[in-house]
């Protein structure tokens, strides 16, 4: 049948190895003419949350939006070298997003705190962005928070691949945020313990599913595919959360 897979990307897909805090303090820096003096706060939050945050913190007024996307978008372009030196896809990261890729019916693509552009850089620094449907994701410019990006993603899939609303969704991310825009969402998710949340705390969280990472790609598959199923009837108490 057929199935929507959003993945996150910083900790799930990659290892940013702290250019996404330095995307941030650069932007802020940027635009309010001095270096913040606390990095942001990131953990699964929207850029549009993250920036807010950070300029609320400072004690400065927020500038609009559409100056805080532009300078992030010249803050991560700016990084692509310097990820692609100090960062890294995360193990059998690549052998999953082609696995799930090839599937008939099914749409791969993100569900993301990052703006599209710099979701863009993190991905094309490790040539992983021909392996997603980047255009029907949902970015951290769609929402303030995280869970309202699924009906984002939704739509866009709608519109533009023709699945219909019964579609299953099956988010893939690491943090208890992705647990949370799950399940607020009426979305399944499989939850990586790749981040700095331990299996035990994403199984806390609600998490369905959880992996310790992606290497196993068939085995990903496999419980793709049951998530598909089990949407076919509704989900009760007794499905809760697994651990492999």
């Amino acid at each position: 049948m057929p199935l929507i897979v959003l993945w996150d990307i910083d900790h799930t897909l990659i290892d940013n190895a702290g250019v996404s805090k330095e995307i941030y303090a650069a932007a802020y820096a940027a635009l309010a003419g001095i270096p913040p003096v606390r990095p942001a706060s990131t953990g699964g939050r929207t850029d549009r949350l993250i920036m807010r945050d950070m300029f609320l913190e400072h004690g400065r007024p927020e500038p609009e939006w559409a100056a805080i996307e532009e300078a992030l978008a010249w803050a991560g372009e700016q990084r692509l070298d310097e990820l692609r030196k100090r960062g890294a896809a995360l193990p059998g990261v690549r052998e999953a997003l082609q696995t799930v890729s090839v599937q008939d019916g099914w749409v791969s693509s993100v569900l993301t705190g990052n703006i599209m552009p710099n979701a863009r850089v993190k991905l094309s620094a490790f040539d992983l962005d021909p392996l997603l449907d980047m255009p029907v994701g949902a970015y951290g410019a769609d929402a303030m928070e995280r869970p309202a990006l699924v009906d984002v993603a939704r739509q866009r899939i709608r519109d533009r691949r023709g699945l219909s609303a019964e579609t299953p969704v099956v988010l893939v991310g690491d943090t208890p945020r992705d647990v949370e825009a799950a399940l607020m969402s009426g979305a399944e998710i499989i939850a990586v313990a790749t981040g700095i949340h331990s299996q035990a705390e994403l199984a806390a969280a609600g998490a369905h599913m959880i992996l310790p990472d992606l290497t196993d790609a068939s085995g990903l598959l496999e419980l793709l595919k049951t998530l598909a199923e089990q949407r076919k009837r509704p989900r009760t108490s007794q499905d809760g959360p697994r651990m492999r």
